[in-house]
């Protein structure tokens, strides 16, 4: 694989529409990822790509999509498979934005945890692409509510995490009752045998791009803490007291260690939270939701939970468990010291870990960085806060609230002002908006006794 010498967008063959767009987004130039796969996609190849998530990959399966769309057909055209319903929607609202070059493409999420019902509705009127989890698509199908006959792009997401989360053989069921015909395009962070299996059966002379990962030493920094297997989890709290990170990302292996760990430090005193398999999903739409928004510190999760999940300033990564494999190591990682952040990755190491990490320092070409749990002090006696509180609005999409609505109302009436207000999400049925931790109360009460869209709500603090 070579990589273009080109970064600019305005090289590749796009419509003066959609690289107005780009420019509008504030795509200054391609990432890696984007300039290694966008030529080989835009002329039609199918496509494996290893990338991790937060490399710009959205946009390079977008743009091919989009550029072979026929807008005034209005039958599905491009098909996306996505291991969770977090990802299916953060794709779906970046696609819709990338598509603002094109009259009303409608792009529709099919995912579980929503009603089939209002999704077989919403396809009877028709959409251009759609983008679901494997096996909410493999139910529109059976149910003759999805139809792929009209099919050109198929593109598999995080592919590696769908095949961990036992999707192999749902992702095989929907690529057979695809045209034959299609371009697909597959993305995974990793490369485990599966990926190959697939490739074979579903992909036709596909490209490979890998980029591999690395990460600037001065933006992460890797620290390896040496431990005896009774001190794991205690020495969870100590790191956070001593690096009093504002958000960190704690990773187990298992679920049950994800539990045992939630306790431990909510018994500590942390504002904590936990991602595991056992969740309703409203219940880890909430939890992603407020972590993201800067109201919880801490976020306890196995990596097939964590997955697909985007963070912007996320200080610190705990291993807590450490990983058998050095690629899910170098992702883990990689979830801090974003863009032009710095972060820290701090790996509890006990004597059964130790051939572990040096498969990981071999595969990195880092030497690791040891020190003694003694080692460690609080940095203050104060409680590690988050800085924003989460409140719950009763009332979402289906009232037609939007997060302009809920700013006016914070901003206007109710008197506060905008840097005090933080990440608004509108769901179908609630609105969830952060706010400065020390005006939580009074807005809550503000907010109770004002209006929203002419009517009144109900507020309560998370």
């Amino acid at each position: 694989m070579t990589e273009t010498t080109s970064r600019s967008f305005a090289s590749l063959p796009l419509s003066a529409a959609q690289l107005a767009v780009l420019q509008q987004l504030e795509y200054v130039e391609m990432t890696p990822i984007q300039a290694a796969t966008l030529p080989l996609a835009l002329a039609g190849h199918d496509l494996i790509a290893q990338a991790k998530t937060g490399s710009g990959k959205t946009a390079a399966f977008a743009l091919p999509l989009l550029a072979r769309l026929n807008p005034r057909h209005f039958g599905v055209q491009a098909m996306l498979i996505c291991p969770t319903r977090e990802l299916a929607e953060q794709v779906a609202q970046e696609l819709r934005r990338l598509a603002r070059a094109q009259d009303n493409i409608k792009v529709l999420t099919l995912c579980g945890g929503s009603p089939a019902r209002a999704q077989v509705n919403s396809l009877e009127h028709g959409a251009h692409i759609v983008v679901g989890t494997p096996g909410r698509l493999m139910d529109h199908i059976e149910r003759g509510s999805l139809k792929l006959d009209g099919l050109n792009t198929l593109v598999l997401d995080e592919a590696d995490r769908m095949l961990d989360m036992g999707f192999f053989d749902d992702i095989a069921w929907v690529a057979s009752h695809c045209p034959t015909g299609r371009q697909t395009l597959l993305f995974s962070a990793t490369y485990p045998e599966g990926i190959a299996k697939l490739a074979s059966q579903f992909l036709r002379q596909p490209r490979q791009v890998k980029l591999t990962e690395t990460h600037e030493p001065e933006k992460i920094r890797q620290r390896f803490y040496e431990i005896e297997p009774e001190q794991r989890l205690a020495a969870v709290g100590e790191l956070l007291r001593h690096y009093r990170p504002g958000s960190a990302l704690a990773f187990c292996n298992s679920r049950q260690q994800c539990k045992d760990l939630f306790n431990q430090l909510r018994g500590e005193g942390f504002h904590v939270l936990t991602l595991h398999g056992e969740l309703e999903q409203h219940e880890r739409d909430q939890v992603l939701i407020r972590f993201a928004n800067r109201s919880c510190t801490v976020l306890v999760a196995t990596d097939v939970a964590a997955r697909g999940l985007d963070i912007d300033q996320l200080e610190a990564v705990i291993n807590v468990d450490i990983t058998p494999d050095p690629e899910v190591h170098v992702h883990r990682v990689g979830r801090t010291g974003r863009a032009d952040q710095r972060g820290w990755a701090l790996s509890l190491v006990g004597p059964a870990d130790r051939r572990k990490i040096a498969a990981i320092a071999e595969a990195s070409g880092i030497t690791p960085e040891w020190h003694k749990l003694a080692s460690l002090e609080s940095a203050s006696d104060e409680p590690l806060l988050p800085p924003m509180s989460t409140l719950l609005i009763l009332g979402g999409k289906r009232e037609k609230i939007r997060p302009g609505d809920v700013l006016g109302a914070l901003t206007g009436e109710a008197g506060f002002t905008r840097e005090q207000v933080g990440k608004i999400n509108v769901t179908d049925q609630n609105t969830y908006v952060a706010v400065e931790r020390g005006i939580a109360g009074e807005a809550v009460r503000r907010l109770g006794a004002g209006r929203i869209k002419g009517k009144s709500v109900k507020v309560r603090r998370l």
